[in-house]
């Protein structure tokens, strides 16, 4: 027999971060240790047993507390059996759980032993209803406990589409843990019986962390007060709460005088009931949920493949008609199935919907994603976020307007500019040249550009900022700064987001607030606060001459963080690739909009450029993908991210650990990544060291980097990044990985990435590690040698004379050069060592065209670029594959 040790609970490692593989592995710990007790008995490494299982009690004592199904009560009691030399019978109990959390059915019959509340909850296992939490927050007893379950089993029926379990705490404290670690609650109930603080042995990190959001929730401009100190109460944790995660719904149950409080509550409360409304809360929690799974435009897009219909209209493989009747191309239908044929269709009627003018399924299911995102408007796009940067290009961007560009962002906004007629001003973000890659442009960068022009007195031509969010390799800006800075100078702004690679910072706490929407949104609010009306009026004071009105000097404007003023319109645009991050088949983006602006400045533009770059013959299916995945991410997102983010950190960790990877390979932390000038916590990698950590760096620095991505440096390999994608990661051992460059591997998970394929990625850089050294150990690999590696990444030189702007300004006609670009009259082509001697000679010879390397991904030139002796050391220097817009005959096509 066992003794399980009296002690007090120890706080818990990995508590935010790894709370869902935590509590998993606990429990199959646990079960692996008492099955072994239950079998062997007294073995020889029974002591070594004995406080395995003693850890991981007590490790899910303190984690069950914040999730529903069994809780602390039901840990304890295993704990007894255990204790009282009946592992068996606490064996079958474990069974329970593991079973559950593996979403598996649960054999056998329910225990003997079991009480009428666990036999109630056994009763659960066989329900096969998708099932969610709901957090209650109020100090109750064990007996108020079960009751409150009690009635909860009690009001359901067979009716319901979802069941619910409870989770029940009693502290605000409490509260905030159970979102923070349990992705599964969907609703809260607030009572105003809870207390404040937390009794519960919390880990340092845990604390640290609910004292961050505490403080976030604070420093946010109030959307209401309240004279009563008790209402005042409950209005701080709602705020806390629903700044941590916004998509949980919220409802207030109070004893007496709802009236008066529902006035004071409303705005962050969804409804208020009175306690004997017990039906009317169940039935709301019920009706919220519905809502979210709501897909109108997926089940309209079932409903039409299931109707009979006669077709007399476009699309002979619609409905299948040119597919099951043939001998030769039937197997299309038995790989993809009928039910892609069936769906398959023309029609804009019949409860399908038009893409280009949306009025009913479609309508509706934009507007569940801007929910979703936290936009004011959402647009789906079926060709892509290429397409969906063209769209918002042109609806924004007038014939010498003047736009702000990374130079390092994707191409298709280069080929916007290009159409669009706007004077291309480029922005250099800092060089990584060591990874040959580029991190992010600065905020200082952006305002000396700003000021540059304000200075030339053609601010009001700037017109629309440009910026990846996050970029290629990570780098995270700090939206809500940069517009916030940017609009201090020129109230006006518009900001375009490329968020291709940032879908899913949406749906988790902390990679939230980064957002451009989210970013957006709290600008918005902050504008509108007192506070910040004074603290403008007061940096005024200091920035503006008061005698004659004007700007002080340059320098005092770069050397503060800059206020922006109340009036100023916050008009932000965000691209993302929904497929790339999220649930979604291939091609499906969207565009948010947060646009203060959009009846009288953008929506007749955007609706214009929208129908000239979308289909009139979408694809169907792709925009039923879109509807899905923002069903999935609305109810699961924060446990899917949770997960993606915290594997990735577990392969970074694997790498750095292991003494053979760690020879061969180097993640690559924020220390390599970002500058110092551009960090303020200085953990190299933050989500290693918990929730607070991470949090810190993103509400602080000036760049963070994605945690979903880890990027290893190569060199040691002695081969590179190229062929060590093709030739040693595709090709040998099918895994699949989306950038590189010359000595770096990008490794990204998603939300579908499992723990068995990072372990499987693992297994395989070793396997590499190994060969690498045996090969160099034998001699068949020549040493790593040391040598001066890829020159320095080629900033902008300049547009040629015809297209630039002049006066030291750096904008230029791009579409202008392209044209020209064109004309074979005009067009003449050179090799490169050819044209590395016209350079050298003093010519400087145009660009007629793109030349976009991959890697690293961006036009090294474009039209109208002067060619420097910078651009082909860069080029002769890559050994990449794949060159858009270069002849390896002919070599570079220039401008005569």
């Amino acid at each position: 027999m066992i003794r399980i040790a009296e002690k007090q609970l120890e706080p818990d490692p990995g508590m935010p971060v790894s709370t869902w593989r935590l509590r998993s592995d606990a429990w199959e710990f646990l079960r692996f240790a008492v099955k072994r007790l239950a079998l062997e008995g007294d073995a020889r490494d029974a002591v070594a047993n004995a406080e395995e299982i003693r850890r991981n009690l007590r490790a899910l004592e303190a984690i069950e507390l914040y999730w529903a199904g069994f809780g602390q009560r039901y840990v304890r009691r295993i704990g007894k059996l255990i204790e009282h030399g009946d592992p068996t019978g606490a064996l079958e109990r474990i069974g329970r759980v593991v079973h559950r959390l593996r979403r598996t059915s649960v054999p056998g019959e329910t225990e003997p032993t079991a009480d009428e509340v666990e036999l109630a909850e056994q009763q659960d296992d066989h329900d096969t209803r998708t099932r969610f939490e709901v957090l209650l927050v109020d100090e109750t007893t064990e007996a108020d406990r079960d009751g409150v379950h009690a009635e909860m089993r009690r009001l359901r029926t067979g009716a319901d589409d979802f069941i619910y379990d409870l989770v029940i705490v009693p502290s605000a404290d409490d509260a905030i843990a159970a979102l923070l670690t349990n992705p599964g609650i969907l609703a809260c109930i607030v009572r105003p019986g809870f207390s404040d603080r937390s009794r519960q042995s919390l880990s340092p990190d845990l604390r640290a962390t609910i004292e961050l959001a505490h403080a976030q929730a604070a420093a946010a401009p109030a959307a209401a007060r309240s004279s009563i100190p008790s209402v005042q109460r409950v209005l701080r944790l709602a705020d806390t709460l629903h700044a941590l995660r916004p998509e949980v719904d919220l409802y207030l149950v109070a004893g007496a005088h709802i009236e008066d409080l529902a006035g004071a509550l409303t705005h962050r409360f969804r409804r208020v009931f009175r306690r004997e409304d017990q039906l009317e809360l169940h039935l709301s929690l019920l009706r919220r949920v519905s809502h979210l799974y709501d897909t109108p435009f997926f089940d309209a897009i079932q409903n039409h493949a299931r109707r009979p219909v006669g077709v007399f209209h476009a699309l002979p493989v619609g409905r299948g008609g040119s597919v099951v009747s043939s001998k030769w191309i039937r197997d299309l239908a038995d790989f993809y199935g009928m039910n892609l044929l069936l769906a398959e269709t023309s029609a804009t009627s019949g409860g399908l919907d038009s893409l280009l003018a949306p009025t009913g399924a479609i309508k509706k299911a934009q507007d569940l994603a801007a929910r979703a995102f936290g936009a004011q408007r959402t647009f789906l796009v079926t060709n892509g976020t290429s397409t969906a940067n063209k769209i918002v290009h042109q609806a924004l961007v007038e014939p010498d307007d003047v736009v702000l560009v990374d130079r390092n962002c994707h191409k298709s906004h280069h080929h916007a500019l290009m159409l669009t007629g706007g004077r291309t001003a480029y922005l250099e973000a800092y060089p990584l040249n060591d990874f040959a890659f580029y991190g992010a442009v600065p905020i200082d960068r952006i305002k000396r550009v700003l000021l540059d022009y304000r200075a030339a007195g053609r601010l009001h031509e700037v017109h629309l900022i440009t910026l990846t969010n996050c970029t290629f390799d990570g780098i995270v800006y700090d939206p809500a700064r940069v517009m916030a800075e940017c609009l201090a100078i020129k109230p006006d702004l518009v900001f375009l987001w490329d968020e291709a690679w940032f879908a899913f910072a949406a749906f988790h706490p902390i990679t939230r607030q980064r957002t451009a929407m989210a970013a957006a949104k709290r600008l918005a609010e902050r504008l509108r606060s007192a506070e910040h009306a004074a603290a403008h009026r007061e940096q005024q004071t200091r920035l503006v001459d008061p005698a004659t009105g004007e700007p002080r000097d340059d320098d005092a404007w770069m050397s503060e963080q800059l206020i922006p003023p109340p009036d100023a319109r916050i008009r932000v645009y965000a691209t993302q690739s929904t497929h790339k991050t999220l649930t979604a088949l291939r091609q499906g983006s969207m565009i948010h909009v947060y646009d203060q602006d959009w009846a009288l400045e953008a929506e007749y533009a955007f609706h214009e450029a929208f129908m000239t770059h979308t289909s009139t013959s979408p694809n169907y299916q792709i925009l039923a993908s879109l509807d899905l995945g923002r069903r999935q991410v609305e109810l699961e997102g924060f446990e899917l991210v949770q997960r993606q983010l915290d594997l990735a950190t577990s392969l970074a960790r694997s790498v750095a650990r292991h003494p053979l990877l760690r020879r061969t390979f180097r993640v690559l932390s924020a220390r390599d990544l970002i500058p110092q000038q551009y960090r303020r916590t200085w953990r190299p990698m933050p989500l290693r060291d918990g929730f607070a950590e991470m949090w810190q760096a993103w509400e602080q620095d000036e760049f963070v980097i994605d945690p979903s991505r880890v990027t290893i440096e190569i060199t040691r390999t002695g081969v590179d990044g190229d062929t060590f994608k093709h030739t040693h990661l595709m090709d040998e051992y099918g895994i699949q990985v989306n950038k590189t460059s010359r000595n770096t591997v990008l490794f990204m998970t998603n939300i579908g990435t499992s723990r068995s394929a990072i372990a499987y990625l693992v297994e395989v850089l070793v396997k590499l590690a190994q060969r690498f050294e045996r090969e160099r150990a034998s001699g068949e690999r020549p040493p790593i040698e040391e040598g001066p590696g890829v020159p320095p990444l080629p900033d902008f030189s300049a547009f040629a004379p015809a297209y630039a702007a002049g006066s030291g300004l750096p904008d230029g006609d791009l579409r202008a050069a392209f044209y020209d670009g064109q004309r074979r009259q005009l067009i003449e082509y050179a090799t490169p060592q050819v044209l590395r001697d016209r350079v050298a000679s003093g010519e400087r010879p145009v660009s007629a065209g793109f030349v976009t390397p991959y890697p690293p991904g961006f036009p090294v030139l474009v039209p109208g670029q002067i060619v420097t002796a910078e651009v082909l050391d860069f080029m002769a220097a890559l050994d990449t594959r794949e060159i858009h817009g270069f002849d390896p005959v002919r070599g570079y096509r220039l401008i005569r």
